[in-house]
């Protein structure tokens, strides 16, 4: 068994080695390849600007591991092409199916890219222009296996005109439509041979070459050799889907719903986590995954351990259906706490409405298994990651907890990650993000942003202010953006932008995003008003940092747009994704 994984990285242990293990396929298979060329694979990933195409590198992948075989796609965005530029399998592994897999996941990208087609180059069965038969025989098998998918090379060109006089198999330009009815106009093809010969090979091919190759382009349509290979079947078609490894990893707290408190209107319940999968379960974007169960060590190596320690006792020793909310704040004397458990609630808390109770520490603690859970799945190359959780957590500082939030999951993600790599935690919940910030206000290697309402007249009110931007060898990596009490969506979508270009220049690996929904119009906690529209608009925004992203639920609590905000955001942000809505099924708006 073996699985196609997408690779638009190399920030990730496990893309760094597949392209890697690309690069190596390429010194067995190419072996005139220059190793400059071979060489260029991650900064062709990773600075599309540079190379004027977009590289996705396409990898068959056994499911026990190791790399069988790999396609890199380039993507004209400028021009709306896609070129493939090489598809190798590893000499022991060839007959197995990898190289028709990989052909039919490049062909479906190309396809979800909105391209007018694929082109690629391909050496030629004909004896005039391929001398060797043995040579030449392979070259026939390659064009056999591409014109059962209907790509057929272009005739009425020269494409194929040797660059040095008397070059033995010079490539055919070869064109697959996609399963398209509409033709490749003159103009069009003109175009993309241009930007083919002058972005892969313009330090080789003079000008008067590949103005020679572009104006050889007559007929329009361009025309495509006849089929030469008799077919058994039909020509293969796109499959446009979701893949497995492409999707979003859904890690949802399967412990969430133990603790339901009813009492003083408590709006953080069980029916919001219900609303959100309502929704998001209508679409073909998720890939449920079982939490698994982590160490409390990864909890305590960013909450104090007496805190974690206080936290799972009293709340094993609460009654069911009993919850104790703190009323006694000994800011005077914080090194003597009080004896008595349920009086000393208050020293590790900030509020007087976040309860403890005998559910409480289990549903916390399960919560930080999801958003870990989700993590690890990051880091095995899915390049998104849902933790769902509640209760939420980034109120939760160091040695406090307060509004509803007891463990401060995102952080204990972010301070996991920061192992492998910089870190950024955006924060976009309604309330600013006191725990988040607390916890890294001292480091350089997580930077901290949240947008939020002004703390002067929002929770948790006694931080989130703009003065406030790290101290010692943080100082300048927490940003607050305070907003006021009533923005527009433009206003939110404008500071969000803003934030993007912080993150860009910090130039992180990882990117967390503390995901509050209570900037919805009708928030019981908020007195924002943003629409779908603009949810879906800040989905886009954060995938197009282009970044290993996980998403822990945190705020949101009108149950009624909970969940199609929600999934409007997911579908903006997997729009990125894929460039462009194709293969998403569209949800019908109630």
């Amino acid at each position: 068994m073996f699985r196609i994984r997408k690779v638009v990285d190399d920030i990730i242990p496990i893309n760094q080695e597949a392209i890697a293990r690309a690069q190596e396929i390429l010194r067995l298979q190419f072996s005139l390849l220059s190793s400059k060329e071979i060489e260029k694979l991650p900064e062709q990933i990773r600075n599309p600007l540079k190379f004027r195409f977009q590289a996705v590198l396409f990898v068959a992948e056994k499911t026990s591991g190791g790399i069988q075989g790999f396609a890199l796609l380039l993507h004209a965005t400028d021009l709306k092409f896609c070129y493939l530029d090489y598809i190798s399998i590893d000499p022991g592994a060839s007959g197995r199916g990898y190289g028709g897999s990989l052909y039919s996941r490049v062909r479906e990208e190309a396809l979800l890219l909105d391209s007018i087609g694929l082109f690629f180059e391909c050496l030629p069965d004909d004896p005039v222009l391929s001398k060797d038969p043995v040579i030449r025989k392979q070259n026939a098998r390659r064009l056999r296996f591409y014109e059962k998918y209907g790509a057929r090379p272009i005739i009425g060109s020269v494409y194929e005109t040797p660059l040095t006089p008397g070059d033995d198999n010079p490539p055919y330009l070869v064109f697959d439509n996609l399963g398209k009815s509409r033709e490749l106009r003159r103009d069009e093809a003109r175009i993309i041979a241009r930007a083919i010969l002058e972005r892969k090979y313009g330090k080789v091919c003079p000008k008067g070459y590949i103005d020679m190759v572009v104006n050889s382009f007559h007929d329009d349509p361009v025309k495509l050799r006849a089929p030469k290979y008799k077919r058994a079947e039909p020509e293969v078609n796109v499959m446009v889907t979701v893949h497995p490894i492409d999707r979003i990893v859904l890690v949802v707290n399967d412990k969430h719903d133990i603790h339901h408190v009813r009492e003083r209107g408590y709006v953080e319940s069980p029916v919001r986590i219900r609303s959100i999968l309502k929704e998001i379960n209508k679409t073909e974007l998720f890939e449920n995954t079982p939490a698994q169960h982590f160490s409390e060590q990864y909890i305590t190596r960013v909450h104090d351990a007496r805190m974690f320690d206080y936290f799972k006792k009293v709340c094993s020793a609460l009654p069911e259906g009993k919850s104790v909310y703190p009323y006694v704040f000994p800011i005077r004397n914080s090194a003597r706490p009080p004896k008595e458990l349920s009086v000393r609630a208050g020293y590790y808390c900030i509020d007087s409405f976040t309860p403890l109770n005998q559910n409480a520490f289990l549903a916390a603690r399960r919560a930080v298994d999801c958003a870990l859970t989700a993590t690890k799945k990051l880091l095995q190359g899915h390049h998104f990651a849902y933790a769902l959780v509640r209760p939420p957590g980034h109120h939760a500082e160091t040695r406090a907890f307060g509004g509803f939030c007891y463990f401060n999951s995102a952080a204990v993600s972010s301070h996991y990650l920061s192992s492998l790599g910089k870190v950024v935690v955006l924060d976009v919940d309604y309330h600013h993000g006191n725990g988040t910030q607390e916890i890294f206000y001292g480091r350089d290697d997580v930077l901290t942003i949240s947008l939020h309402g002004h703390p002067n007249m929002s929770y948790p009110y006694f931080s989130g202010f703009k003065e406030e931007r790290g101290s010692g060898r943080g100082e300048g990596f927490n940003l607050n953006f305070p907003l006021p009490e009533n923005i527009s969506g433009e206003r939110y979508h404008n500071q969000l932008s803003g934030a993007v270009k912080k993150i860009r220049k910090f130039a992180p690996r990882f990117l967390v995003v503390a995901l509050g929904l209570d900037t919805a119009k009708g928030d019981p906690t908020g007195t924002w008003t943003l629409t779908p529209d603009d949810f879906e608009a800040v989905g886009r925004t954060i995938g197009e940092i282009g970044l290993p992203t996980l998403i822990v639920q945190e705020g949101g609590y009108d149950t009624g747009v909970l969940g199609r905000n929600a999934r409007r955001f997911f579908e903006g942000l997997f729009t990125i994704w894929i460039k462009r809505p194709v293969g998403i099924p569209k949800v019908k708006e109630q």
